[in-house]
């Protein structure tokens, strides 16, 4: 997710424990859909696109804080 800020995930995972959160969040959501998907845990239809929404919108708030933190470093 985002090659472009690899470097600065890697770091925000470990400065930053809401950023960490809210990347294990998305990771465990695609897990979870991936596990479902696969038939390998119940769920329904309507479950999994309830997560993907969550995922997507963790991951759209992922990219504004990397997004963020990145200006603010160039600008500095």
């Amino acid at each position: 997710m985002f090659p472009e800020f690899r470097e600065l995930i890697s770091e925000l995972k470990t400065s930053n424990r809401y950023f960490h959160k809210r990347f294990d969040q998305h990771n465990e959501l695609d897990q979870r859909i991936k596990l479902i998907e696969a038939r390998l845990e119940p769920g329904t239809h309507d479950e999994i696109e309830v997560m993907k929404k969550q995922k997507l919108a963790i991951k759209d708030e992922l990219y504004e804080l990397l997004k963020r933190v990145n200006l603010e470093r160039q600008a500095s």
